[in-house]
């Protein structure tokens, strides 16, 4: 059996764009909005189940996903912070699939993240055993990251701003990790689109 096929991919995007000013979700890139490419980087690399969390900008992002084969998760509790969106968005990739064997976790704002990097996650953690494996970029461990069930519970128990780099320092020795070069750029402010389109 194909190994993708035991794992979901959880996108976040509940958050408010504070220091951009707008969706940063839906800023275009390479003629796409950055969500629809992380989505559909999702879906080619392991079909389903992936899945979308949204908060803040629900009403302006949504159009923009109904087309696509993915769960759409609304989080009420946007506010709370990144915890509240992991907890309600693996509780529905558990639903969608009880017999999930790992998650990756990954964001709406990095633009160069890519189906071959998901796959890549995924084989990594095939070839070494290893609990949690993580991109890494800029001399530390970040996003996309994915993590075996057995760390389900603790992901579950994440609290208000916490997010999986807590996980990854705690578990420091269960941790193998793909490099992504570009992992490092992604859009919190107008300088960083300003930068990212005229490069």
């Amino acid at each position: 059996m194909n190994e993708a096929l035991h794992y979901g991919i959880l996108i976040l995007a509940a958050g408010n764009s504070s220091r951009l000013g707008e969706p940063k979700q839906l800023l275009i890139y390479n003629g796409k909005a950055l969500i629809t490419n992380v989505i559909e980087a999702a879906v080619t690399a392991i079909s389903s189940p992936v899945a979308v969390v949204t908060g803040a900008h629900s009403e302006q992002i949504l159009p923009k996903l109904f087309h696509l084969p993915t769960a759409i998760i609304h989080n009420d509790n946007w506010q709370e912070g990144m915890a509240s969106s992991i907890r309600i968005g693996l509780t529905e990739l558990n639903r969608l699939n009880p017999h999930l064997q790992g998650v990756i976790i990954s964001v709406s704002d990095q633009p160069f993240v890519s189906s071959e990097l998901f796959q890549a996650l995924i084989e990594t953690a095939k070839l070494t055993g290893k609990g949690i494996v993580a991109s890494f970029y800029d001399d530390t461990f970040g996003t996309p990251v994915l993590f075996q069930k057995k760390y389900f519970d603790l992901l579950l128990g994440l609290k208000g701003a916490e997010g999986a780099k807590k996980l990854i320092k705690q578990f420091a020795g269960d941790v193998a990790s793909v490099t992504f070069p570009l992992g490092g750029i992604d859009i919190d402010t107008q300088e960083d689109y300003r930068k990212l389109t005229s490069s």
